[in-house]
C-alpha cells in the first residue's frame, strides 16, 4: 500500500471517529453508566464533539478513543447485523449503531447505559449468559429429524407452518426485546420473549422433529404463560419482528394440547 493510500485510510478514519478532544464547535453531553458485576456505580459525563451522521456507537466510541479508554463496551458489525451494539439509550433499549444521534438528543443531552434486565460485566457491556442459557431452557435449538447423511427433504415455502416460521428467523439474538420486557424486569424465571419466539419458530419448522418438548420446555414455570402481553417485545425490536404474536401461538399450542385438541 503507497503511503498516499495509508495517509488517505487514516484521514478516512479519523473522520468517521469525529473530531479530537479540544476541538471548538457544537458539543453533545453523554450521560454514561459506569459500574460492574457489583452494581451500577458512578454516572460519569462527558462533552462530546457532535458533527453530522453521528450515530450513538460513535459518540460512545468517541469517549473511549478519545476521554477515557478504560470505558469498556461492545460492538462488532457497525451495520445492524450482529445486534452487540445494542444499550440503553435514554431509558430506551438501541442498536446503537443504527440509532443517529439527531433523533435521541434531548436539549442537547444524552444518557446511555448497559441492557437492562442483564448483569453487567463492566459498563455499557452486559453480561448475556442469562439471556442464551433461556434459550435453552425453552428448547429454542434445532432437533434434527435427519444426518448429514440423507437427502435433503423439500420445503414448500409458501406452506403456512413453515411462513409461521419464517417470520421470527431475522432475530439476531441482540436482546432489546429482553431488555425492554417488564414481565423479565418483575420473574426472574421467565424465559423472555426471544426465547419464546424461537422456540415458536422451530415448533412450525418441518425440519424440527421436537414439538412435543418444545411445549414441554414452555408451558412450565417461567413459559409462556408468564407473559403478560404489554407488546414491549414487538414494539422495541429493531428488526420489526413480533414477538408477542409467537408467544401467542405457544399459549394457544400449548393450551390446545392441554384439552387434547391437537396442534394449534
Amino acid at each position: 500500500m503507497s503511503r498516499a493510500m495509508v495517509a488517505a485510510s487514516t484521514s478516512q478514519r479519523r473522520e468517521k471517529r469525529g473530531p479530537k478532544v479540544g476541538t471548538t464547535g457544537p458539543q453533545i453531553t453523554v450521560t454514561v453508566q459506569r459500574g460492574g458485576p457489583e452494581g451500577p456505580g458512578r454516572k460519569q459525563q462527558f462533552q462530546v464533539p457532535a458533527y453530522d451522521n453521528q450515530t450513538v456507537l460513535d459518540v460512545v466510541s468517541w469517549i473511549q478513543q478519545n476521554a477515557d479508554p478504560t470505558l469498556t463496551y461492545r460492538f462488532a458489525c457497525r451495520v445492524g447485523m450482529c445486534g452487540s451494539c445494542a444499550m440503553m439509550v435514554n431509558g430506551v433499549p438501541r442498536w446503537t449503531c443504527r440509532t443517529h444521534v439527531s433523533k435521541v438528543l434531548q436539549d442537547g443531552a444524552m444518557e446511555v447505559a448497559p441492557l437492562r434486565n442483564l448483569p453487567v460485566i463492566k459498563d455499557l457491556a452486559a453480561d448475556m449468559d442469562t439471556f442464551f442459557d433461556k434459550w435453552v431452557s425453552a428448547e429454542a435449538v434445532h432437533h434434527p429429524t435427519a444426518s448429514r447423511d440423507d437427502p435433503i427433504a423439500p420445503i414448500d415455502p409458501e406452506a403456512p407452518e413453515r411462513v409461521t416460521a419464517s417470520a421470527g428467523i431475522e432475530c439476531i439474538n441482540c436482546a432489546v426485546c429482553y431488555a425492554a420486557c417488564d414481565t423479565v424486569a418483575n420473574n426472574p424465571d421467565y424465559l423472555g420473549p426471544a426465547a419464546l419466539q424461537r422456540a415458536w419458530t422451530l415448533y412450525n419448522d418441518a425440519k424440527d422433529g421436537a414439538q412435543d418438548t418444545i411445549l414441554d420446555a414452555v408451558s412450565g414455570k417461567g413459559g409462556c404463560h408468564s407473559c403478560h402481553s404489554m407488546g414491549s417485545c414487538t414494539a422495541y425490536c429493531p428488526n420489526e419482528l413480533d414477538p408477542l404474536s409467537a408467544i401467542a401461538g405457544l399459549k394457544r399450542a400449548t393450551t390446545r394440547r392441554f384439552f387434547g385438541k391437537g396442534r394449534a
